[in-house]
């Protein structure tokens, strides 16, 4: 495995495959707690669990930075989801992306969250419902866009060593998602920086190297040293 597969298959999966739980086990742990699965799998909430909620609710809403914008509160609970995602504590980051449920069912950033969740675990096919749901509810919605792309990159690594025209169908079908999301949304540098190792793959190094400068004015936050040094070698700059 290469260097840049490593780098960029880390990259794509959100986390360091935290915990190394897999789907197998996760769904044992699912089989005993229901807080793990998206939206609480929908089933009926008992009246202490009812009562739990909305303690947690009002707790939540009597904060000033939210103002009583609870569509505010829900985007809050789902940074904080990723920022255990990126911690490597998957089964807490599913505990927050409910609790931006609960305070707003209505927000698709959950399936973003729930999405990145499965894809942490390499639960693939899983991953693929929970962004293509949020995507039929709401089609522009740039974090999904750029994940569900990410979904479609993943499969190209996934299918690369075996079936190459294959591959390449879900690479082109990765910049076909991640380029919408750039032109709804052309400063998150997480699409930026997929959008630039796409090109790469496809050896399009003009696009690549496009995409990484842009990515790079922006901060360059998601940009990994392994990704600058094959570019480089790969991508000559034109002088």
């Amino acid at each position: 495995m290469t260097r840049i597969f490593i780098a960029v298959f880390v990259l794509l999966s959100t986390t360091l495959f935290a915990q190394q739980i897999t789907p197998e086990q996760w769904e044992e742990l699912v089989k005993t707690n229901n807080r793990l699965l998206p939206k609480y799998g929908l089933k009926p909430r008992t009246a202490p669990q009812k009562e739990s909620d909305e303690t947690f609710i009002n707790q939540v809403m009597k904060q000033e930075q939210f103002s009583g914008d609870r569509t505010a509160a829900s985007n809050h609970m789902i940074g904080l989801g990723f920022d255990y995602l990126y911690r490597g504590d998957v089964k807490t980051a599913m505990y927050r992306f409910n609790q931006a449920y609960l305070l707003d069912s209505l927000n698709t950033n959950i399936y973003w969250g729930y999405g990145a969740v499965y894809m942490t675990i390499r639960d693939y096919d899983k991953a693929r419902k929970q962004y293509e749901m949020g995507l039929t509810e709401k089609p522009e919605n740039t974090h999904l866009l750029t994940g569900y792309g990410t979904y479609h990159m993943t499969q190209y690594y996934v299918l690369q060593p075996h079936d190459e025209e294959k591959a390449l169908s879900y690479l082109d079908s990765a910049v076909t998602y991640m380029r919408k999301s750039y032109n709804l949304d052309p400063k998150d540098q997480n699409t930026l920086f997929k959008l630039s190792i796409s090109y790469w793959l496809k050896g399009d190094c003009d696009n690549a190297w496009n995409y990484y400068d842009k990515c790079a004015t922006l901060g360059g936050r998601p940009i990994t040293e392994a990704y600058t040094k094959d570019l480089n070698k790969k991508c000559k700059r034109k002088k």
